[in-house]
Order: structure tokens, then C-alpha cells, then sequence
């Protein structure tokens, strides 16, 4: 096969194996898009419900279109200068006359990109001044939400509630807004809070306090995660957002305002509860357990999961839980508590009252 053979089978190789590569993308981005709401428990980054969501879809939509643009541009100039100046037999050994200095294709290939920076600095800009500083109604709800390893605790000063790993907030009529505003800190190392559906990824950072708001437009549960590794289970720190209705908010803010409920055919597992170290790392209100290291057990069994979501919050993961954390979350840093079987079946048995 002649030199020029050789060329143009290469070029063809690349162009089939770019094409194949956009055609993947494409194909990806299409099942993500094609899925129903509640279909796919995989975060839709195509489906904003949210406005800083939605304003950073649109600035990314934005943008690809640029790049893609660039791209096909660059690409089928360099097919054409592959394909129409490829090697010949015919061509003279020599090099071909050389150009130096052409003033023109310096400042085609100076000033063009910066033109295009310049367009994509201004729409980041605009849409980081529009979400960051957004006015904060006054009937906004205000959330402190605490990263620690490897789980989410969620304070509403407000409303004097504390709990973990599942963040409810109301949703919010565009006609009549109700935004949530989170003040995110770290108990430890840095963490990152990320619901792709409802608003962009900021960091929680030691000895810093970091802000973001979201206000949904429809109901449901939504799904994120830590962006940002701190640790051995950084994977298994889910973030789950239970946007309601504002009555089903405000029933389930008058239910956890409740303390913890007392119930006399668990007092053996109560008493197993408040005299090992589970008080040491968690609280429960109404009782002598004030622990801050762990979550918030006062209503632990609303919650839909434990362990920040590695496993369905069900009495045999419960007690499988409390017995050896390690068999659901290998590195967690909640010690096995190694009861005997009649004081373990006890503790799960107090604990699945608290509603």
C-alpha cells in the first residue's frame, strides 16, 4: 500500500473513532433525558426542578453549544487539510514553500478565541451574580447542614429541629416563593453538598461557613451525594431531599418538634439504650441521651434509611447495624456494640418506637 493509502486509512480510523465517541455521548445523554421522574433513582442532571439548578443547565446547554461548534469547526478543517494536502507519489521530494509572518491568521487565531472566552466569562459570571447573591425573602426556611464522617445532620434553627441524612423542605410556588437557604459547615474534613437536581455543588469547608438556596418546583424525593472524597466511605454518604407539600412540611415539622415517644414495653431496651455508649455519640429528646458525635435518634424510624442510605432502614438492617457497622459501612466510625442477642433484640426494639 503507497504512502498516501496508509495516510488516509488513519485519518478515516480517527474521524470513525471521534464520531463513534460523539455518538456515545449523545446516546447517553438520550437515556438520561428519555427516563420519567421516579423511574431512574440515578440524579437527573437534564431535568432541573429548581432555579439555580435550571440557570446552570441552561449556562451549560449554553456552552456546550459553543464548544460544540468550535469543535466540529476545527474538526472538518482538519479532515480537509488531512484528506486534500495528504502525501502523493506524484509530489515533489522537496518541502513545500514555507509561510512566515502572516499577520492575518495570527490575529484570526488571537483574537477569535478570545472573543469566544470573553462570551462564556460574562454568561458564568451573570449566572454565578444571579444564584449567589439572589435577596433572600423573609419567609425563606434556613437549614444549617453538617457534614461529618460519613453522614449529613440538618439543624432548623427556626423550628428547633434536628436530624440526619434525609433533608425535608417545602416546595416552592414560583407565584408565591419559598426557597430554602442551607448554611453548610464540616465537623471534619471537607465535604461537598451536591443535588444536581435542585441546585450547584458547594463545598463545606473546617472553620468556614459556605451558603447556597434552592427553591423546587414540584414535589418529591430527590437525590445527591458528597462531591468531594473524605474518607473510606465517602461513597456511601447519601443526600437525600424530600421535597413536600408546605401542609406535609408542616405536619412533619409538628411531628418532629415532638420529643421521643414513652413507651413502657420497651423500657428494657430503653434502659440498655441509656446505660451503654449510645448516649455517648447520640441524642434523644426527652431523655438523658444528649450525645452530638452521632445523628439524632428522636425520630429515627421516619427516616427512610440509616447509615446515610447504605442500607433500607428495616429492623433486621437495624439490628444488624448496631451489632457490626462494618457489615453494611466498612469504615464507619461507629463502634460495634457486641451486646448479647436479649439486650441487641432489646435496643431495636425501643428504637423502632421512635417515630
Amino acid at each position: 500500500m503507497n504512502l498516501s493509502g496508509v495516510e488516509w486509512e488513519g485519518v478515516a480510523r480517527i474521524a470513525a473513532g471521534i464520531l463513534f465517541l460523539v455518538f456515545g455521548l449523545l446516546l447517553a445523554a438520550g437515556l438520561c433525558t428519555a427516563s420519567t421522574p421516579g423511574e431512574n433513582p440515578v440524579p437527573n442532571i437534564f431535568e432541573p426542578h429548581s432555579t439555580p439548578a435550571d440557570s446552570i443547565f441552561h449556562l451549560s446547554a449554553f456552552v456546550l453549544a459553543i464548544t460544540g461548534i468550535i469543535f466540529l469547526v476545527v474538526f472538518i478543517l482538519l479532515v480537509y487539510v488531512l484528506v486534500k494536502f495528504r502525501a502523493r507519489t506524484t509530489d515533489s521530494p522537496h518541502e513545500p514553500a514555507q509561510v512566515y509572518g502572516s499577520t492575518q491568521i495570527e490575529l484570526a487565531w488571537t483574537v477569535i478565541p478570545i472573543l469566544f472566552v470573553v462570551v462564556l466569562f460574562l454568561a458564568t459570571t451573570r449566572v454565578i451574580h444571579a444564584i449567589q447573591d439572589a435577596p433572600k425573602p423573609a419567609n425563606a426556611v434556613e437549614v444549617i447542614a453538617i457534614g461529618h464522617q460519613f453522614w449529613w445532620e440538618f439543624r432548623y434553627p427556626a423550628l428547633g429541629i434536628v436530624t440526619a441524612n434525609e433533608l425535608h423542605i417545602p416546595v416552592s410556588d414560583p407565584a408565591n416563593p419559598t426557597p430554602t437557604y442551607l448554611k453548610l459547615l464540616s465537623a471534619d474534613t471537607d465535604h461537598s453538598f451536591w443535588v444536581p437536581q435542585l441546585a450547584g455543588k458547594t463545598d463545606l469547608i473546617p472553620n468556614r461557613v459556605n451558603t447556597m438556596w434552592m427553591d423546587p418546583h414540584r414535589t418529591g424525593v430527590f437525590l445527591g451525594q458528597c462531591a468531594q472524597y473524605c474518607g473510606t466511605q465517602h461513597a456511601k454518604m447519601l443526600l437525600q431531599v424530600i421535597v413536600d407539600s408546605r401542609e406535609d412540611f408542616q405536619a412533619w415539622a409538628n411531628a418532629e418538634k415532638q420529643p421521643a415517644k414513652q413507651d413502657e414495653s420497651v423500657s428494657v431496651g430503653r434502659g440498655v439504650f441509656e446505660t451503654t455508649a449510645c448516649v455517648n455519640c447520640h441524642a434523644v429528646a426527652g431523655t438523658v441521651a444528649t450525645g452530638r458525635f452521632g445523628p439524632d435518634l428522636t425520630h429515627l424510624m421516619s427516616r427512610r434509611t440509616i447509615a446515610s442510605g447504605a442500607a433500607e432502614n428495616t429492623p433486621e438492617n437495624l439490628s444488624m447495624w448496631i451489632q457490626d457497622p462494618e457489615m453494611i459501612k466498612p469504615g464507619s466510625l461507629m463502634p460495634a456494640m457486641k451486646l448479647s442477642d436479649a439486650d441487641l433484640d432489646a435496643l431495636a426494639r425501643y428504637l423502632e418506637t421512635l417515630r
